[in-house]
């Protein structure tokens, strides 16, 4: 084992930490927290077979894998300076078999998209002489659910009635008072990014580090500052023009809504494909986006 398997292997656990606990790096994160990670990898994994409806035995994840074996064992043998000469390499198909379940090929695929850090701090959206509207910004805080009908990989389903919804969470730095957004996408993708507020306008912007993707979002919540003054007003849902590359990889414009998740106890922190009859949708929503003439954006 040498100092670029290290590197690698240290790029991996900062991953895990940001996706699952929002901590910077593997040593803001304690025992019991890698624990928690590697239940919730191995809940993937099931899922993930499930749905592949493979029959054998799911080969989960020792409890104390990522903890003993990967910090105690290399990151913090290391961090101390301790001769790794001889020393093994962690198992290339366990660590390849984590990437998967968060969309990457394998253990590769996921190096080398990490190649060149992203730095999410980079994504801004400043508007000078103008003042950051706070309240409204805290008021975004919690769980949403995402609904739009994006075109799907295959032109010849493009007409299929189908809504796409995501999982959003928004959430406030403790750091540096910014507010920072995660939606996830298909295939166990996922987004980060940032909110702004100015005035009565959200602005979103958020990049995946997986695939060439960027999506941003406008709104404007008509006269809220008035309507935040009343003590039970409750923001309950948005209505967001948003751009990407869409699945068949092309730039496109869609009409997007937020939801605000009602309860958090059944809530899926995942993106999924419905029928547009299905139970699951919002009658609100399917009556916006049934018509996907008027609420799409062509770049052609």
């Amino acid at each position: 084992m040498n100092k670029e398997d290290l590197l690698h292997l240290e790029k991996l656990m900062n991953f895990l930490a940001g996706n699952f606990l929002k901590k910077k790096t593997w040593k803001d994160v304690s025992k019991s927290e890698w624990a928690y990670i590697v239940e919730e990898l191995n809940g993937l994994l099931q899922d993930r077979n499930r749905k592949q409806k493979v029959r054998k035995e799911t080969d989960l994840f020792g409890a104390n894998y990522l903890y003993e074996h990967l910090i105690i064992n290399k990151l913090k043998a290391y961090e101390n300076r301790k001769d790794l000469t001889g020393s093994s390499k962690p198992n290339l198909s366990k660590l390849s078999r984590i990437v998967q379940l968060l969309g990457y090929d394998n253990y590769i695929d996921f190096i080398n998209s990490h190649n060149e850090a992203f730095s999410f701090n980079d994504l801004k959206i400043d508007i000078p002489k103008v003042t950051v509207n706070y309240k409204l910004l805290d008021e975004l805080v919690g769980l949403w659910y995402s609904f739009n009908r994006n075109l799907p990989d295959n032109p010849e389903e493009i007409n299929e009635e189908r809504i796409w919804r995501s999982s959003v969470e928004i959430y406030k730095s403790e750091s540096s008072g910014e507010y920072f957004i995660e939606r996830s996408g298909g295939d166990n993708h996922k987004y980060y990014g940032k909110v702004t507020s100015y005035a009565d306008y959200i602005f979103i912007i958020m990049n995946s580090n997986t695939f060439i993707r960027q999506r941003h979002f406008i709104s404007r919540l008509k006269d809220i500052n008035e309507k935040l003054k009343q003590p039970d007003y409750r923001i309950e849902e948005m209505h967001f023009i948003s751009t990407c590359i869409s699945f068949n990889q092309e730039p496109i414009a869609l009409f997007e809504i937020f939801q605000k998740a009602s309860s958090t106890k059944n809530y899926v922190a995942d993106s999924i494909s419905f029928p547009i009859e299905s139970e699951e949708l919002p009658a609100t929503v399917v009556a916006y986006l049934k018509d996907t003439e008027r609420n799409r954006i062509n770049y052609k």
